[in-house]
């Protein structure tokens, strides 16, 4: 039997999983790294513990299928998009590396939307500037840390860091650089002219060849083998950006669904043979499926302020869920289906990390009331997640010619029957989930069978590998209730936003 091991790089947790030849799950691992916060809108991690969480979860996943290192036929890894990861002149990383979820360099983003220099750049690549992505990171970094910035050896993302720590071959996958704001999405190229636009040509020398995601790109050294326990030769994959494997794992390989992602980013994408240049969406990028753009909308308001409110508002509960044995989870999801959808929540604003409307709006709780209870506020918190999806959607929607089959959804969310629900009758469209628990992995082993051989085409792999779940659909006695807590959502936002930079002014301030 051959094995295929798929390796997940979120924003602070690393997962691992082994995939037979049809896609069933064999074992799995994860494991947390420590999110750095400096300063207020700063989120980094420490890249040589990001190096060794990764060794810890494929050794782990090793160890509890007891597949023999020979078995595992080859490795592909995937890992959030954006953020910053860089390797030194000197052989060691240059800094943290800087996550996703990072609003350092909004000002940067400001100024250019106010200047003109994104509507330069948008032609070239048919994207929205971002705070978080590479382009707007290293004008920052150049500006705020010059020895850094004199220091840069190799400039990678997230998953590509990991690939060249196990292969010692510094390669650029594309689907990941493709949302860098660094790539000419039309020639597939970097762009001088655009790295010209941003003051940041010097770094076209560091920006590793490219290439694809199912691309044989090295070999598990003998280094790495000690580290990790994978055999020596061990071939890897490009892999892809997180968004692309999970769209694979959910068998998104046409127009026909929209995908959507409810992790730390809420991510909503589809695929379209053009991209879409007008300017309605927030990006355009290359998906792994060369025929295809993925037309993409997305900011970190998703599941990760759930999370939040776990940790940081249920504390105790949580401790005492964990202590039996339970998740605290779980009790949300019977809190949450306890309140009816017709019942007046506070209105939640799910901008803890960052926000899809204000580059400085913030988490709010809008409406509280003496009688709320905390499971009140639960269902804010998982009404207010879904109505940030919603907001993405509706912009996706408003560029397609035909209305989608369906929305394949992973993440969080689809943990919970209640909340998967609340996709359904939010949207208003069939929602579908994978019967895999670790999407992101499984869409790096539909990869990492095609690098092999094994099978022929990514879209192949992916409709022998993925099962997916039967539709939740959506209740009709639901919709009106759900419409106007989302057109009081969108007013609230309207609302908001002269309060923002006022408020941001302060926190600065504070710091």
């Amino acid at each position: 039997m051959r094995y295929y091991l798929g390796v997940d790089n979120g924003g602070t947790t690393t997962k691992a999983a082994l995939f037979d030849e049809n896609g069933r799950e064999i074992a799995s691992a994860a494991t947390g790294t420590a999110m750095i916060t400096p300063k207020s809108g700063f989120t980094e991690r420490d890249m040589e513990e990001m190096w060794r969480a990764n060794c810890s979860v494929i050794r782990q996943v090793l160890d509890k299928s007891g597949c023999r290192p020979q078995q595992v036929a080859a490795v592909a890894i995937c890992g959030h998009g954006k953020g910053l990861y860089l390797w030194g002149k000197n052989g060691k990383p240059v800094r943290p590396g800087v996550i996703s979820t990072d609003n350092r360099a909004w000002r940067y983003v400001q100024r250019w939307k106010e200047n003109g220099v994104e509507a330069r750049a948008f032609p070239i690549s048919l994207q929205h500037v971002m705070a978080c992505q590479p382009v707007a990171l290293l004008a920052w970094l150049k500006d705020n840390e010059p020895e850094s910035y004199a220091g840069i050896g190799w400039i990678f993302e997230c998953k590509d860091y990991v690939r060249f720590r196990l292969t010692g071959e510094a390669l650029a996958e594309i689907t990941d650089y493709s949302g860098t704001g660094l790539l000419n999405l039309r020639t597939r190229e970097y762009d001088r002219h655009l790295l010209e636009l941003f003051g940041i040509e010097e770094i076209l020398e560091a920006l590793p060849p490219l290439c694809g995601s199912a691309d044989v790109c090295g070999r598990v050294t003998r280094e790495a083998a000690e580290a990790c326990g994978l055999m020596e030769g061990t071939p890897v994959a490009g892999g892809m950006f997180d968004i692309d494997a999970c769209a694979l794992a959910t068998g998104v390989v046409d127009p026909q669904n929209i995908c959507m992602i409810a992790g730390t980013w809420s991510i909503n994408e589809y695929l379209r043979s053009e991209p879409v240049t007008d300017g309605r969406v927030l990006m355009n990028s290359l998906f792994c499926l060369p025929e295809y753009y993925l037309i993409e909308e997305s900011s970190p308001t998703s599941a990760g302020n759930n999370e939040w409110f776990a940790r940081q508002l249920l504390p105790e509960i949580a401790a005492e869920e964990e202590k039996a044995g339970r998740s605290v989870f779980g009790l949300l999801e019977r809190w949450v289906d306890g309140i009816p959808p017709e019942t007046f929540c506070p209105v939640f604003l799910p901008f803890l990390l960052a926000s899809n409307v204000h580059p400085n709006a913030k988490g709010s709780f809008v409406g509280l009331g003496n009688f709320h209870t905390r499971a009140h506020l639960a269902r804010s918190v998982w009404e207010g997640i879904t109505f940030s999806h919603k907001y993405h959607l509706d912009k996706l929607l408003a560029t397609r010619g035909e209305p989608p089959r369906a929305i394949r959804l992973s993440g969080g969310a689809t943990r919970s029957k209640v909340w998967t629900q609340m996709f359904a009758d939010c949207t208003g469209l069939p929602v579908e989930t994978v019967t895999a628990n670790e999407t992101g992995a499984l869409g790096c082993a539909v990869a990492a069978s095609v690098a092999v051989g094994d099978r022929a085409s990514l879209a192949e792999a992916a409709n022998a590998m993925c099962s997916i779940a039967p539709a939740v659909l959506p209740r009709p006695e639901h919709r009106d209730a759900y419409a106007q807590k989302y057109s009081l959502y969108l007013r609230l936002i309207e609302a908001l936003d002269p309060v923002w930079p006022e408020m941001q002014a302060l926190a600065e301030k504070s710091i």
